[in-house]
């Protein structure tokens, strides 16, 4: 399933429209496209974009102790988590004019190297791309309904609260 939110899909029912803002998400189960990012952010008047790539990393900490991961399975509530992304990145965009931004987040099961999340943002200076990118990758991990599911040599756990 693909949940998107944008300026223009009113069909879409989690979609969101903000007529000042240049806002666009989506939550994928397939792989993301950073290309697709880029081209939602750049623009004649952007002089920086900044991309971050949440990727799943062979490896976590747990009570101290390093543990390998070999899978991470991601769930949403996919409407909701598009219309609470589409709020921060709103009010980061409000915070910060002249920002434009794009993200993606994947749900499913992704092995060492996948790329779980995209976050793209464009401004005329690059100091706005650099806070906002940082803004909204917080503001998405604390208040977005995503879970992720790890795996690995401990076995197998919720990080975070799960559905």
């Amino acid at each position: 399933m693909t949940t998107r939110c944008s300026l223009r899909a009113p069909s879409w029912p989690s979609s969101r429209r903000w007529p000042a803002a240049d806002v666009w998400c989506a939550i994928l189960e397939q792989p993301l496209s950073v290309d697709a990012c880029l081209a939602q952010v750049q623009h004649a008047g952007a002089g920086a974009v900044v991309v971050m790539l949440g990727t799943v990393r062979d490896h976590t900490k747990k009570d101290g102790v390093t543990v390998a991961v070999t899978c991470l399975e991601y769930e949403a509530y996919a409407s909701m988590a598009a219309r609470v992304i589409d709020e921060v990145v709103q009010g980061v965009c409000a915070a910060h004019p002249g920002v434009r931004a794009f993200v993606q987040h994947r749900t499913g099961a992704l092995v060492v190297g996948d790329v779980a999340v995209v976050v793209a943002a464009s401004s005329p200076h690059r100091r706005e791309a650099f806070v906002a990118c940082a803004a909204i990758i917080d503001g998405l991990k604390q208040d977005a309904p995503i879970w992720k599911r790890e795996h690995g040599d401990d076995g197998v756990s919720w990080v975070g609260l799960g559905p």
